[in-house]
């Protein structure tokens, strides 16, 4: 099936690798999609694919606000596509093909760029599969790409370049062939990935994991200036640091803004509780700071010293506190049963070869205790549990908060859970 534009624009070769493991056989090389009319041909290929392999690469580590500058696209036989959002800009002729249900969008980690596209490009999603999620359901140990395509495809892993700046144009042949190798393989390794699942009946937890995935909300960054106390060192500086610190957190904010780079690439946090520390009134004191050099100094030394003046002129009377939340008090019956799942889960997650945190987080033991369902038309309804954990560990979680009950109760037999 021909995808995107024709072949003219190939700019990305695959090494011919072959493993025991059985590696698919070398795919055609990638093409760019610059243009409009190259996308809504790229939307129209793509609108009767079963199955298609996405990725996205964004600036986050050298643009603020960060933006989506890659997607790219696999399906079947054709080369991979490099959508270049940067040239294109309305990205919406792959909105339908993204909210189509009967469509399988098979990712890496999803998360990230689900938000991000729909961030940026207002796009839905349903039909999610995502491969990490799969790798975690069945307890492997190392889930990032370059390892799951090692170990199914004897695939060697190759440079990481999640730090580049991938708004820089052109691209060099390295980041081209990076970016399509993070497509190329995902659709067979999710056959790889599903076979192993649907062998040990787990392929339906993944399928609920991921319909959970494509409705993560797009990620949307909103400054807040009393998250200064979130600055790693913030929590030993006194009340006139802490005044000091919330002045140059919220100047670093508007001067990242005016930059168009990340807060922490204009000044690091470290240097910010050190000038909060020590004060500094003079540009000579400033450059004494570490990470304080002569070119931060001379881009932003009067403002620094503003700040700090700021600070340095709030009255006793109204300096900060550093916030110390007093841990909530659990009643002692809800303890029993949070460490009574606790245990359970333990002994589960070792069983079935699952993370704990995985098989049941934290956040549900909690709820679990405190809400206390009376039986297994009450656990399903808990928001968040998920089917799968309902129907496979249903009973055990029931036995297991029972077994926290005072001793003058009945307590149920233990087990830690069945495979379906």
């Amino acid at each position: 099936m021909p995808v995107g534009p024709a072949a003219r624009d190939v700019e990305i070769g695959m090494p011919r690798t072959h493993h025991a493991h059985g590696t698919p056989p070398p795919l055609p090389a990638a093409a760019w999609v610059r243009t409009s009319e190259e996308l809504r041909g790229l939307a129209a290929a793509l609108a009767g694919a079963g199955i298609i392999g996405l990725d996205s690469e964004s600036d986050s580590l050298h643009s603020f606000p960060e933006k989506v500058c890659l997607l790219q696209v696999a399906a079947g036989d054709a080369p991979v596509s490099l959508v270049d959002p940067l040239a294109v800009g309305d990205l919406s002729p792959l909105a339908p093909l993204c909210a189509d249900p009967v469509t399988v969008k098979v990712f890496h980690g999803a998360s990230y760029d689900l938000s991000s596209m729909k961030r940026d490009f207002g796009f839905e999603f349903a039909g999610i599969f995502d491969t990490m999620v799969a790798a975690q359901f069945l307890g492997l140990p190392e889930l990032g790409l370059t390892s799951l395509l090692e170990r199914f495809f004897g695939i060697p892993p190759g440079r990481s370049r999640q730090k580049d700046d991938w708004a820089r144009r052109p691209l060099t042949p390295a980041q081209k062939f990076y970016a399509a190798q993070d497509v190329r393989y995902l659709i067979p390794l999710r056959e790889r990935l599903l076979a192993e699942l649907s062998a040990r009946g787990r392929a339906d937890w993944v399928r609920e994991e991921c319909e959970a995935l494509a409705m993560i909300p797009a990620v949307k960054r909103v400054f807040d200036p009393d998250d200064y106390v979130r600055v790693k060192g913030a929590r030993e500086l006194d009340g006139r640091g802490l005044a000091v610190l919330r002045e140059l957190f919220v100047a670093r904010e508007g001067w990242a803004r005016g930059a168009g780079r990340p807060p922490f690439k204009v000044l690091g946090n470290d240097s910010l509780v050190r000038l909060a520390a020590e004060r500094p009134r003079t540009r000579e004191g400033l450059l004494t700071v570490p990470g304080c050099s002569p070119k931060v100094v001379e881009r932003y030394g009067d403002g620094l010293l503003a700040a700090v003046a700021r600070g340095r002129s709030i009255s006793e009377a109204e300096l900060p506190t550093y916030p110390r939340p007093k841990k909530p008090r659990v009643p002692p019956g809800m303890q029993r049963r949070i460490d009574a799942v606790t245990r359970w889960r333990a002994k589960a997650a070792e069983q079935f070869g699952l993370d704990p945190g995985l098989l049941l987080p934290r956040r549900l033991i909690e709820r679990l205790a405190e809400e206390v369902p009376a039986d297994l038309d009450a656990l399903r309804g808990m928001d968040g549990l998920r089917r799968w954990r309902s129907e496979t560990f249903g009973e055990s979680i029931l036995v297991a908060l029972a077994a926290a009950a005072p001793a003058d109760r009945p307590r149920p037999k233990s087990a830690p859970g069945r495979e379906p």
